[in-house]
């Protein structure tokens, strides 16, 4: 991720693929990184480099299996797909990024009543 002008979700490209994967089902590479794209409305673009890696970390982890399957292309691909453990992480991991959210807004808050 990252690029030119694009934002960085350093620490949350696993957590990004995993909910894609829970929300849309089995999807190849290309797949997952336009959801990532197109859902953010473009801010955030996944490059090769970094969401292979994290694919083979998170299958590495029992987070995420794969198959070969075809693509609509009739190109053949392989689709990801989350396990029973990977939802599990999944959610831990959400209820923390939840929690950190909520704590940075709430400083920031504060530090915008001083900005006014």
């Amino acid at each position: 991720m990252g690029g030119k002008g694009t934002g960085s979700l350093y620490g949350t490209l696993e957590l990004l693929i995993l909910k894609g994967l829970e929300i849309h089902g089995p999807m190849h590479g290309v797949g997952v990184a336009d959801h990532i794209a197109s859902g953010s409305s473009g801010l955030f673009q996944v490059e090769e480099g970094s969401l292979y890696p994290a694919l083979h970390r998170l299958q590495g982890k029992g987070h995420v299996t794969w198959e070969w399957m075809k693509t609509d292309e009739g190109k053949r691909a392989k689709y990801y797909q989350i396990t029973p453990t990977g939802r599990r992480a999944m959610n831990r991991q959400l209820e923390g990024w939840v929690s950190r959210t909520q704590a940075m807004l709430t400083l920031l808050e504060v530090g915008m009543e001083e900005v006014r």
